[in-house]
């Protein structure tokens, strides 16, 4: 992975926090630990790239609440919920706000840093996707205006002649509008033009 294996370690319990720091340094961790929610959002680089690690119960925000904020952000950071009073509400409210875990305390250490390590999958997965969207982007910014139209009655399963008909041109002229489009994208799949106008064009739908 490229990206730097930073946890945020966010406790209100002074004890607890240096024992759980002390274990994932131990385990190749780089931890930045802070007393409270608001701590970490008042002081943390909005370019930072990790895996958070929070306590439920703290106060002035809750570790869900802080799971809900940054959801609501569009913040896709993955983050560990640990807590010392679970229950099932919380549970649940913690994985509808996109948890990766939900570990009741004393937390096991191998438990905990496997949810980490699952963390920073997530996280390397969604860089890949971003990477993969990026380059849908500036592939289908290649292409022009009626290419752009013609790929969009490709995605949609439409034949040469349907195409024609739809744009007023002869399927000669679409057969050639749609080899200048395998080249310009690098395949001649229909599947794999659909599946670049859906990672370029997210709202994309059939008729």
């Amino acid at each position: 992975m490229n990206f730097s294996r930073t946890v945020f370690l966010i406790d209100d319990d002074d004890d607890v926090r240096d024992a759980l720091r002390m274990l994932l340094r131990a385990a190749g961790f780089a931890v930045e630990a802070f007393p409270s929610a608001l701590a970490f959002l008042e002081r943390r680089d909005q370019k930072a790239v990790g895996c958070i690690v929070a306590d439920v119960r703290m106060p002035g925000l809750s570790g869900l609440q802080l799971l809900e904020r940054l959801a609501a952000d569009g913040e896709r950071i993955p983050v560990v919920v640990i807590t010392g009073h679970g229950d099932i509400n919380a549970c649940r409210r913690a994985f509808k706000g996109g948890a990766v875990d939900f570990l009741t305390k004393p937390v096991d250490e191998q438990v905990l840093i496997e949810a980490i390590e699952a963390g920073f999958t997530r996280l390397e997965a969604q860089r890949r996707e971003a990477s993969e969207v990026d380059e849908a982007v500036a592939l289908l910014s290649r292409l022009t205006q009626r290419e752009n139209e013609i790929l969009d009655m490709v995605a949609r399963g439409w034949m040469t002649k349907e195409i024609a008909r739809a744009v007023g041109v002869s399927p000669r002229t679409v057969e050639t509008h749609r080899a200048n489009l395998a080249e310009k994208l690098g395949t001649t799949s229909v599947a794999e033009m659909v599946r670049l106008v859906l990672l370029a064009r997210p709202t994309h739908t059939s008729p």
